[in-house]
């Protein structure tokens, strides 16, 4: 067996034992604290916030190191502030969270009473992705935490100083049977997602997501998958293209495109298509004039996701696609730096019309009004987001009425997941699931159901039967 074969082999071997040892601890944990209080879980939320608060400037520096290159601005606000917002608005809210629900009883089961009792569900798994390292990591763990479980976490391998920092700064707060962090590659992950959880989330692309939900299946284990796909951004007749371009275009490069929830692709009117393509440009180059020397822009994670990219693009211009680049051409190695790069009506057999692009390039197709608009949408499977432009509020409500998507802002972008208080989450293959907010707490929790028995109930209906139960069951008609 080759040196290479025989580490990896070794490391997996290392990696499944600490994954079912920290299992263990949590599962034993929980047995001893299966419900804890509420002064509990906000010091947990404390610590959260505190791990992320106190080591700010380290998650900056670790993040740009992983990429390249990461704005600071950008990592604060996706990272860090919008993680111990996430904890703060869980922290004030927990109470009500865990209050019992009271339920409706029928008017025929009187003087019962029914209610929603929120129980933790366990020990939680969460398998977060390298595009938001710390964010899809906390943010779930926030949840889960407020939730009242214990939670293992396996961060991303292609953001090694980012995975190593937030094992670091947990366990400086946490102890391990509380919140845990497995290391490793893809073995480890693999692994990972075989653990019996009570809960599994996931967040990535939709062919990891796939694996994941078969291996978790295995163990009966629920999951919410966090997954991804082709959001459209459609520019109605009655947008204001200027304002409509320069928000798709700071979506979109937002983290260079690295973002489940950035347009993929523009729908705009066809007598406005050269017109919708200058604006793009006019957008892009008022927020990034030059990305090859800015640090406010984004660089590819890899060299082979930057070879991906590449190749996307040169299959596009091979098949004689109009190609727009806005930004230097001197975007090359070691930066990983690429143009936002318009692809104009590419034939939909091309790879930037079949997978999710997961970059700073951009299709731009027309269509030729709201209801072609719609039709595409829906002959491609269900999107993470989308996005409308425009002013008419009629045919805004008509696309949203008759599209499925995960969520979607309305003249805007990628704001809808800012939105703490609204779900986030797919549908179909963009996922399944959601948390953010009180979405979030029960998610992770087991809404259980219980009736509190006050008055002789089955007693009435019990053997043997007799002409009273039947006089019982007819009122009991009557009164449903």
């Amino acid at each position: 067996m080759p040196d290479t074969a025989r580490s990896s082999t070794r490391d997996a071997s290392q990696g499944k034992s600490e994954i079912d040892r920290l299992f263990a601890l949590q599962k034993a944990a929980f047995a001893r604290e299966p419900f804890p209080t509420l002064e509990t879980r906000r010091s947990r939320l404390d610590a959260l916030i505190r791990a992320v608060e106190k080591n700010e400037a380290r998650i900056v520096r670790a993040i740009d190191e992983d990429f390249g290159c990461r704005p600071r601005v950008e990592t604060l606000l996706a990272e860090t502030i919008i993680t111990v917002a996430a904890a703060k608005a869980a922290k004030r809210a927990l109470a009500q969270w865990m209050r019992p629900k009271a339920v409706a009883t029928p008017l025929h089961m009187l003087p019962a009473k029914s209610r929603l009792e929120p129980q933790p569900l366990g020990v939680v798994g969460i398998i977060a992705p390298w595009n938001y390292p710390v964010q899809l990591a906390l943010s779930p763990l926030a949840a889960a935490l407020a939730a009242g479980n214990r939670v293992m976490l396996k961060p991303s391998e292609l953001t090694p100083n980012t995975a190593s920092l937030l094992k670091e700064i947990l366990a400086a707060e946490f102890a391990e049977d509380v919140v845990g962090v497995v290391l490793g590659g893809v073995e480890t992950g693999e692994a990972f997602a075989e653990v019996p959880f009570d809960h599994l989330l996931f967040t990535g692309s939709t062919a990891i997501g796939r694996k994941v939900a078969l291996a978790a299946a295995r163990n009966l284990t629920p999951v919410t998958l966090e997954l991804g796909g082709k959001s459209p951004a459609i520019i109605d007749d009655s947008a204001d293209l200027a304002k409509a371009a320069l928000s798709i275009a700071r979506g979109k490069l937002f983290n260079a495109g690295q973002t489940c929830v950035a347009p993929d692709y523009v729908l705009a009117p066809r007598a406005k298509l050269d017109a919708t393509i200058e604006a793009l440009a006019a957008g892009a180059r008022k927020l990034y004039p030059e990305i090859d020397t800015t640090k406010d822009y984004a660089s590819i994670v890899s060299d082979r996701h930057f070879a991906r990219l590449k190749a996307m693009v040169a299959e596009a211009r091979d098949a004689g696609c109009r190609i727009v680049e806005i930004g230097s051409s001197n975007a090359l190695h070691p930066q990983r730096k690429l143009p936002l790069t318009l692809v104009v009506e590419p034939p939909a057999r091309l790879a930037v019309m079949q997978e999710e692009i997961f970059g700073p390039v951009l299709p731009v197709l027309a269509v030729d009004g709201p209801e072609a608009a719609v039709a595409h949408v829906n002959r491609g499977e269900r999107p993470l987001a989308l996005y409308w432009f425009g002013s008419d509020a009629a045919r805004c409500d008509r696309t949203l009425r008759e599209t499925v998507s995960g969520g979607v802002t309305v003249n805007d972008t990628l704001f809808h997941v800012a939105q703490e208080n609204l779900p986030f989450g797919g549908v179909g293959k963009s996922g399944q699931g959601a948390y953010h907010g009180e979405a979030g707490f029960r998610t992770f929790s087991h809404m259980k159901p219980v009736f509190y028995q006050k008055g002789p109930g089955g007693a009435l209906l019990q053997p043997p039967y007799t002409e009273k139960t039947d006089r019982t069951l007819g009122l009991a008609r009557k009164l449903m």
